[in-house]
């Protein structure tokens, strides 16, 4: 697909993650939507600055996606203010480091939480763009998962698991919205510079670096480069990419 004046609704466009895939879509030729939940400054900078230095047009919208209403409203409101909508990038996430043993630390409002926000989020935004989408006859919707979604590891069990859903709704989306919708994902692995990493206990932050084949962390910006080629495909779909300097194998 011809990226260049197509719009891009980036959920978490405010992250670290976030950022690069914003500024990645936006140099080429990609009006962006900077989603954000909280950070309403910092989310209007990032506009501004991809507007600037891209010479697209960008625009940050607030929205709690784990509010079905105010995800219909951010789509309408994309829509409405870019008249399109192409390209929907669910990166939002929200973790809290428990580990796996301590079940009694993983109580039912943490559970719930994180899988409101990694799994039924970009569930609602999808539902919410598939009819603009369909609608012009074509879409690419990228989903950010983990490596934690691969395998048993990651900050909590609650989020490998919304990371493992998000990796399998990946592949039922791609089916359901086919041929117009393309759906893909990229897992990165630990990434440095994000709240997600931020929230890791130390000694996950260096046995992941470590353990790895690169033995390094994962780059922000090769996950933001895979998102690009993941919105371009026109024959790939369904598929989730692993980023990770070489920890996982799937």
């Amino acid at each position: 697909m011809d990226l260049d004046g197509m719009v891009a609704l980036v959920t978490g466009g405010n992250g670290g993650l976030g950022q690069r895939i914003c500024h990645a879509l936006a140099k080429e030729g990609v009006h962006i939507a900077v989603m954000y939940a909280q950070s309403r400054d910092q989310a209007e900078g990032v506009a501004h600055e991809i507007a600037s230095r891209h010479q697209v047009n960008a625009a940050a919208f607030a929205c709690d996606i784990t509010d079905g209403a105010a995800v219909d409203r951010v789509v309408g409101g994309v829509t409405r203010r870019f008249g399109r909508l192409d390209i929907l990038v669910n990166d939002a996430a929200y973790n809290i480091a428990i580990p796996f043993p301590d079940l009694d630390s993983l109580t039912m409002e943490v559970w719930d939480k994180i899988i409101a926000v990694n799994l039924t989020g970009p569930m609602r935004l999808i539902k919410a763009v598939a009819p603009v989408m369909k609608g012009q006859g074509r879409g690419r919707i990228v989903n950010i998962s983990s490596v934690s979604g691969i395998g048993p590891t990651g900050s909590s069990i609650a989020y490998a698991v919304s990371k493992a859903g998000l990796i399998h709704l990946t592949r039922c989306m791609a089916v359901a919205l086919a041929p117009e919708i393309l759906v893909n994902c990229v897992a990165p692995g630990l990434l440095e510079g994000t709240r997600a990493t931020a929230n890791l206990r130390p000694e996950q932050i260096e046995r992941s670096a470590t353990t790895s084949l690169l033995k390094k962390p994962a780059d922000k910006d090769d996950c933001a480069g895979m998102v690009v080629t993941m919105c371009r495909t026109e024959t790939m779909t369904g598929q989730t990419m692993v980023i990770d300097s070489g920890r996982y194998f799937h």
